[in-house]
């Protein structure tokens, strides 16, 4: 009978498409995790992987096997999850992914609130871009992700906590006397300069400016922080949404901040979960306090 033990280490080389990075990962050896994975081709009567001395291929059939594996897995993790549904809220381990312009802004503003609040609560941050934190979740990596929508998330539930309008950032000598917002010509000329691709921003940014996608309103950056930075050196302005202004931008003097003509909200903060995510406590517990956090925010 195919055991549960397999499949993990099936998903874990279909994962690295390595079997000696698989063999780490799952903490056995790499002769035991190929045993293993031979026992279970034996027990299907075909291949799931081919491999030689560079390179591991998944089959055809064995494509099938592991999304039919992933499936039974994530079923798995979610049933064991189930008595921790029944303690109190947010009183165990949570695996949460945050994307890297939320992430900086927010957390220092809920962490100690969630610290002082819940103290049995252990969470496991991970930080990166929508795309990966949504692999991940779907994958069950991630127990939730903290995500700007919009952004497509096919089959997952999403809970708002925020909405947020973006702001135009310039250098004060670059801004017009008497300008109170930017509108799409003034941004076009302001040389733009935005995240690099990969990051959900540059699109929410481009959809409120209504501007194309082209070299002129891309930089190669990874944080807002080094585009203010840029603009404070007049090299041109950028789009900074507002949960992040008071750490970026402060009260520097040299720096014009406007809102935007388009009318907003321009992105949605949302906790994103799968629809049998046996956690719901915690996430209402989340939203409730993120909500109360986010309360006090003036917004410029």
């Amino acid at each position: 009978m195919i055991s549960l033990k397999q499949i993990h280490y099936a998903l874990a080389v279909e994962r690295n498409l390595h079997f000696k990075r698989a063999a780490e990962e799952c903490n056995i050896s790499q002769s035991a995790l190929s045993t293993a994975l031979g026992e279970l081709e034996k027990q299907l009567g075909f291949q799931i992987f081919e491999r030689d001395n560079r390179k591991v291929l998944v089959t055809p059939l064995g494509q099938q096997v592991l999304e039919r594996a992933r499936a039974i897995e994530l079923q798995m993790e979610d049933l064991l999850r189930l008595a921790d549904a029944q303690r109190d809220p947010l009183s165990t381990q949570i695996n949460l992914g945050v994307i890297p312009t939320i992430g900086p802004y927010l957390l220092p503003r809920v962490l100690p609130a969630l610290q002082e609040e819940f103290p049995k609560l252990r969470l496991d941050i991970v930080e990166d871009q929508s795309a990966e934190l949504v692999d991940m979740l779907r994958r069950g990596a991630l127990d939730a992700a903290i995500l700007a929508l919009p952004y497509p998330i096919d089959g997952l539930l999403s809970f708002s906590f925020w909405q947020e309008d973006l702001k135009w950032v310039a250098h004060r000598s670059a801004v017009s006397k008497g300008l109170k917002q930017a509108d799409e010509d003034t941004i076009a000329e302001s040389h733009l300069m935005l995240l690099k691709d990969g990051h959900c921003l540059k699109d929410h940014a481009l959809s409120a400016c209504r501007l194309e996608d082209d070299s002129v309103h891309s930089f190669s950056a990874t944080s807002l922080a080094t585009l203010v930075q840029l603009v404070s050196g007049k090299m041109g302005s950028t789009l900074i949404p507002e949960l992040a202004l008071e750490q970026l931008i402060g009260d520097t003097k040299d720096l014009a901040v406007l809102p935007l003509a388009d009318p907003g909200p321009h992105r949605d903060l949302a906790i994103v979960i799968r629809p049998n995510y046996p956690g719901m406590a915690n996430v209402e517990a989340l939203l409730q306090l993120f909500k109360r956090e986010l309360s006090s925010i003036q917004k410029r």
